[in-house]
């Protein structure tokens, strides 16, 4: 039983992604499976994928963060007002993931002193953040030159031998560099020993507050670069961007074998599971299915990856 569960929290992303890609390969193969579907969908899904990495470090410790949606969106605000005033674009950029690693500080800190659990903690926070990037906004869309933060998230990539936009690769070196420092350091194992047994852990030496505090400075800085995406894709600050994300976020954290109990969690895993819910609604759109219908689908999908969830963890 146990190697059994095991597989299947290896496993069980990438067969679901099998099923799903083999699903719509069989019902269009004419549009679905040509370049430049797979690459729209491997660019559509890296912003969500790039959060869920963050994301899966919070979850793996047994936190969660509702605020990282309206972070992305006051991010991609922050750096659209330094690009707009002759900031170069990558010192712009840089601004956007400081802000984001800051604003995760932040919900470690009022995580940590003030001894309130995480939801309540980041739904306070979502709305600071989201109310912050209006403000800064003045309630309209920042308009700005990305330079080369458009090319870097180009559907079709320059040159043509990258396969798929630079920002998909960018998502691959953050998740093999995260993949890392969760599984090969000693500050990855507190993580994972926090999530299965704070108590426990503390008694073992780990310093739960520190931990917590870096944990969520990280997925903070993944929800910066999402926002520094956004504004490469959008070519504005739009305080408005990102509705949602938060839940996407955490449903291909759920989906790729997260545990929200906390302990256990895979990186590839939240990446296989950002990348399938863009293939289902990349192929349910090739296929005519609508939108309503969609969300359906996706909203099943994650209730039984949270039952699948539960049943693991008895």
């Amino acid at each position: 039983m146990n190697r059994g569960r095991s597989w299947l929290l290896r496993g069980g992303p990438f067969l679901g992604l099998s099923l799903v890609v083999l699903l719509f390969a069989v019902q269009a193969p004419g549009s679905f499976l040509r370049a430049y579907n797979l690459q729209l969908v491997a660019m559509h899904s890296s912003t969500v994928a790039l959060g869920a990495l963050g994301m899966t470090l919070v979850v793996v410790a047994g936190g969660i963060d509702l605020s990282i949606g309206a972070v992305v969106a006051l991010c991609s605000v922050v750096a659209a007002k330094c690009a707009g005033t002759g900031t170069p674009p990558l010192a712009a950029a840089i601004a956007g993931v400081l802000l984001g690693t800051a604003f995760g500080c932040a919900n470690g800190l009022l995580i940590t002193r003030l001894s309130v659990v995480p939801f309540i903690v980041t739904l306070g926070t979502m709305g600071i953040a989201r109310g912050a990037a209006k403000w800064l906004a003045d309630d309209q869309k920042v308009d700005a030159d990305p330079g080369f933060l458009a090319a870097l998230v180009r559907n079709v990539p320059e040159p043509a031998w990258l396969g798929v936009g630079p920002a998909v690769w960018l998502v691959l070196a953050v998740g093999v560099l995260l993949a890392f420092v969760l599984r090969r350091t000693v500050f990855g194992v507190h993580v994972q020993a926090l999530g299965a047994n704070e108590q426990a852990a503390v008694l073992c030496g780990v310093d739960a507050r520190r931990t917590k505090l870096l944990v969520y400075a990280l997925c903070g800085g993944c929800a910066g670069l999402v926002g520094v995406l956004y504004f490469g894709l959008l070519r504005v600050g739009d305080p408005t961007v990102a509705m949602g994300l938060e839940l996407q976020v955490i449903a291909a954290v759920v989906i790729g074998g997260g545990s929200l109990s906390g302990g256990q969690g895979s990186l590839l895993g939240a990446w296989l599971g950002a990348v399938m819910m863009e293939v289902l609604h990349n192929g349910c759109t090739l296929c005519g299915v609508r939108d309503s219908a969609q969300e359906v689908l996706i909203g099943a999908i994650i209730v039984a990856a949270v039952a699948l969830d539960r049943w693991r963890s008895r």
